[in-house]
């Protein structure tokens, strides 16, 4: 709880080491003439022990609470901010775990500092006009080093391109030459991606290269920025030093990072948030993150220490006691895998659709040494040409087949259900159903939190699914269960739906 009439930026430390920070009235809640901040939920689970607690205004250095305080009822011990090998972990201001660069020595940041002047040499040497970009950028010109606050390196690059197809088959060029010096690389979107690089102690750090264009008078570069510029503030290149390095830069670092943090970007905020135009947000979703769209959300989900769920789910129990004689059994939005090993367990083909690859790698990893019937294949149905892309497959399988979709249309805007009940009439198109379980009455709200997503009225589903040219063949509804099995307020849906042709 902190008071302040006027904005203020404060860094909450533990033991003197800062964790996160944040912006008084931006990101807490008033509370009368005060304002709240509620822990991250992502830090909550480290929060065990016994440590001195303080709050400090970033700007002054003044210290608004200090006190040493026990926390989750262990007195055991210091509250330990750390990964589980003992590396010191902060938040990043999108509150994600990460190990900032002030935890870390330059013996540590020296691969980091090789790898930048190797990426950025492979692309000069494809004619790639590639520099420093944004926090990367910014503690270069601002001060010569890495940001303390900051957890990876960013390059960015202008193409020669103009039309977002083209400048996208040149990001995939540039990483699959990136991949042959033999670097690890994971794609962000069409435009953009990460190379891993293994720092001197084995953790991992990103270097983002974010590959951008002009058109109609305005820069495009991934991550995100349009606005108004000129090549000319970009090329020729100059040069700035970062880490005593010397290092590519945009002609004119002023312009360049005041269209990305504002005209006050030389005074550092650890909480800066890009306010990104919603306009902005839509072009490059649809040029360049199609089928990332929701994918942020639902990968710092799977990505928490979790158990995998032994037992089969109550909707594939249902489906299996409605089709027994099914060949194949495919689960949409299927999570960790646990019905599709089950089905496969079973001795039938079973396929599960999802777009966080590594919530069900440990199981896809398992079935395969296995030698099941079971596969996992990319699936987004928030993106129209991945749904119709990967529906067209599973049409070529055996069939009969039956679709199971579990509590995964809560957490669907209304254009990507549409795309999933498209997707489900060409999968089904031989004659199988879709099973349909999805949260319908939350009176209080707790169970749609509980699944990260809301109550959709049985009606409106049903209405939805008959636009798509679907029959809901049978509609049961029921009170759901808690954990502990008690009955609650809260009512499941479940449809059996088919589509005729």
């Amino acid at each position: 709880m902190a008071r302040s009439k006027a904005e203020a930026i404060l860094d909450l430390l533990v033991d003197d080491r800062r964790i996160f920070s944040y912006w008084l009235h931006r990101d807490a809640a008033a509370e009368g003439d005060a304002w709240r901040m509620p822990w991250p939920a992502t830090l909550v689970p480290l929060l065990k022990g016994r440590s001195r607690i303080t709050l400090r205004v970033h700007a002054t250095g003044e210290d608004v609470f200090d006190q040493e305080v026990v926390l989750g009822g262990v007195d055991d011990g210091p509250i330990r901010i750390e990964t589980p090998e003992g590396h010191p972990i902060a938040l990043d201001k999108s509150m994600r775990r990460v190990q900032t660069f002030d935890t870390r020595s330059a013996e540590h940041v020296a691969p980091l500092m090789r790898a930048i002047d190797d990426v950025l040499s492979v692309l000069h040497d494809l004619d790639i006009d590639a520099f420093l970009a944004y926090g990367t950028l910014l503690g270069a010109v601002r001060n010569g080093q890495l940001i303390g606050h900051d957890s990876d390196a960013d390059l960015g690059y202008v193409s020669r391109w103009s039309h977002p197809v083209d400048v996208m088959r040149e990001s995939f060029r540039l990483q699959r030459e990136i991949m042959e010096r033999g670097y690890p690389v994971t794609r962000y979107s069409g435009a953009a991606f990460k190379v891993d690089v293994v720092e001197s102690d084995g953790s991992v750090r990103g270097l983002d290269v974010f590959g951008g264009f002009m058109l109609d008078g305005k820069l495009h570069l991934m991550g995100e920025i349009r606005t108004p510029f000129k090549q000319e503030w970009i090329t020729p290149l100059g040069t700035t030093t970062l880490e005593g390095w010397e290092f590519a830069a945009p002609a004119d670092t002023d312009r360049f990072l005041t269209a990305t943090y504002g005209a006050g970007w030389r005074v550092p905020d650890p909480a800066f948030h890009f306010p990104t135009p919603t306009s902005t947000h839509r072009r490059f979703n649809a040029w360049f993150r199609g089928t990332r769209d929701g994918r942020n959300v639902w990968d710092r989900y799977y990505s928490g220490r979790r158990a995998l769920p032994k037992a089969p789910s109550d909707a594939a129990s249902w489906l299996a006691e409605s089709e027994p004689g099914v060949a194949h059994v495919v689960d949409l939005g299927c999570g960790y895998g646990t019905d599709v090993a089950w089905f496969a367990g079973r001795g039938i083909r079973a396929t599960g659709l999802d777009f966080v690859r590594g919530a069900y790698a440990a199981v896809a990893e398992a079935q395969a040494a296995a030698g099941t019937p079971a596969s996992f294949l990319f699936f987004n149905p928030l993106e129209l040409r991945s749904a119709l892309s990967t529906a067209a497959l599973i049409a070529r399988s055996p069939a009969p087949r039956a679709l199971l979709c579990r509590h995964m249309i809560e957490s669907m805007h209304l254009k990507g259900r549409e795309s999933l009940w498209r997707a489900a009439d060409m999968m089904t198109r031989d004659g199988g159903r879709l099973y349909l379980q999805f949260l319908a009455v939350d009176p209080d709200g707790k169970a749609g939190e509980a699944l990260r997503g809301r109550a959709l009225h049985a009606d409106v589903v049903a209405s939805e699914i008959a636009e798509s040219g679907g029959t809901v063949v049978s509609r049961e509804q029921f009170p759901a269960r808690s954990k502990n099995g008690a009955a609650s307020a809260a009512q499941i849906c479940r449809m059996v739906v088919q589509w005729h042709r």
